[in-house]
């Protein structure tokens, strides 16, 4: 483990030339902070599959 200044406290700060690390923090310049949700690019999202039909079934007999 490096002893990174950008750290956290928790010394499990993995932070890359960006200053981003694996929590989700960025480097703001002086202390590490999470980034603001409003700057954040948005999230591809795909329209989900439909389901395939169901086959009708026949009732059970009763016991």
């Amino acid at each position: 483990m490096n002893d990174d200044d950008r750290c956290c406290g928790t010394g499990t700060c993995i932070i890359d030339a960006n200053g981003h690390c694996w929590c989700g923090q960025q480097w703001d310049g002086e202390k590490m902070c999470h980034p603001d949700l409003a700057s954040a690019p948005e999230p591809k999202t795909e329209k989900p599959a439909e389901p395939e039909p169901l086959e009708p079934t026949q009732p059970r007999e009763p016991h």
